[in-house]
């Protein structure tokens, strides 16, 4: 029986994909095979020896140590796309708040102490002039990141009228394929913001993109200017937003981040942390983690890791193995020697490489011997061999 640690509440619809036969399920499990989390920050003292995955229920991973992990041969998921149309949603709700002056609007009402209802009519008309906004039609969105959530919010905003340019020097070539032709690309970041009327950001929290918002890159936007950050907090110098604002650089800012600098500004609309905060995005992203996790710990499959590289093969007999080992081409032929020397025939196999590391699955004709699998743990470059 496998047996899974929660480390934040999980929605049912995702804990309900384990077998209660196969699966033990729990807040206070010990020696985990596996750990499901959403935003619980864990250390490298968290990673017992017998954990095998983690499972983040959402897209960012800073909240786990990954290079441990990976030293260590754990692999590391989590739900890429899972929660965009949540967040796409909120985006669009966010334009039209530093579109048209909906918050100050509404303050301005909630706040009316009239009991009349005609004369409360006449000072709202009176007043209305002080909240006039603009249509996003005809205006120019900047999108910095045009993964999963940013072609989303592409499409939405082109949809509604905008002229749209996108910018991410990450973009895989299936990804490319799929955005709308429509879609503007720009060579850099700079000459997106210097076009846009508003620029809004869906990069990951790397080393790269940290502060990637500084006054440097805020002194080449467009004047007057609206920023949106629902992505993360890192890749925002939010001093530097506070300047660009008091100077008319930026005419609003809108994040889901708040940060002390910002309170009590008007023209800053802070929420608090809302991307995701849809029932249906966090079911999506447990669904997903769930069924990741339960491939890899019953068959070796390996969809959206972080750390190692996806591989997935249909099982041809009873006797898989499973290695995850550094990216050095003796290793496979070391693995293969140990197996031929007991006479264990393979009959199917598949290896992958990312970077630095390999995953491979092998179907064997018959079991794995436990001197065999002692062998392979003690070849170096092998971080983890699993039997199943």
């Amino acid at each position: 029986m496998h047996k899974i640690l929660t480390l934040n509440q999980i929605s049912t619809k995702g804990l309900e994909r384990f077998d209660q036969h196969r699966y033990e399920i729990g807040n206070e499990i010990a020696d985990p095979d596996g750990i499901l989390l959403r935003s619980h920050r864990l250390t490298s003292e968290d990673l017992s020896v017998s954990i095998k995955a983690i499972a983040r229920a959402g897209a960012g991973v800073n909240n786990i140590p990954v290079p441990e992990c990976t030293e260590r041969g754990i692999v590391v998921f989590n739900t890429p796309g899972a929660n965009a149309n949540a967040v796409k949603e909120l985006v669009l709700s966010a334009m039209l708040l530093g579109a048209r002056n909906i918050s100050q609007g509404i303050r301005f009402v909630s706040e009316l102490k009239i009991e009349d209802p005609a004369e409360m009519l006449k000072r709202v008309e009176a007043e209305k002039k002080n909240f006039v906004g603009d249509e996003l039609a005809g205006k120019t969105l900047g999108i910095a990141g045009l993964g999963a959530i940013g072609s989303m919010v592409a499409e939405i905003a082109l949809a509604m009228g905008m002229e749209v340019l996108g910018y991410d020097p990450a973009l895989s070539l299936e990804a490319a394929w799929q955005l709308s032709k429509k879609i503007k690309k720009m060579e850099s970041l700079s000459a997106l913001v210097a076009q846009s009327d508003y620029i809004t950001l869906h990069l990951p929290a790397l080393e790269s993109t940290r502060n990637l918002i500084n006054e440097e890159i805020l002194a080449t936007f467009k004047k007057g200017s609206r920023l949106l950050n629902f992505s993360r907090n890192e890749i925002v110098d939010t001093v530097a937003v506070a300047n660009a604002l008091e100077n008319g650089r930026l005419s609003k800012y809108i994040t889901d981040f708040p940060h002390p600098a910002l309170i009590g500004r008007e023209d800053a609309v802070l929420l608090p942390h809302l991307g995701a905060s849809t029932l249906e995005a966090e079911e999506n992203c447990a669904t997903m983690a769930a069924d990741q996790m339960i491939d890899f710990l019953e068959n070796g499959n390996i969809k959206n890791s972080v750390n190692f590289p996806a591989l997935s093969l249909e099982r041809t007999t009873e006797h898989r193995l499973v290695l995850l080992k550094s990216n050095i081409p003796e290793l496979l032929n070391a693995t293969l020697a140990i197996l031929s020397k007991s006479n264990t025939k393979v009959i199917n196999m598949i290896s992958k490489s990312r970077g630095e590391q390999v995953s491979t699955i092998i179907d064997l004709e018959i079991p794995l011997s436990s001197n065999q699998k002692k062998e392979l743990e003690g070849i170096e470059g092998i971080l983890n061999v699993r039997y199943l």
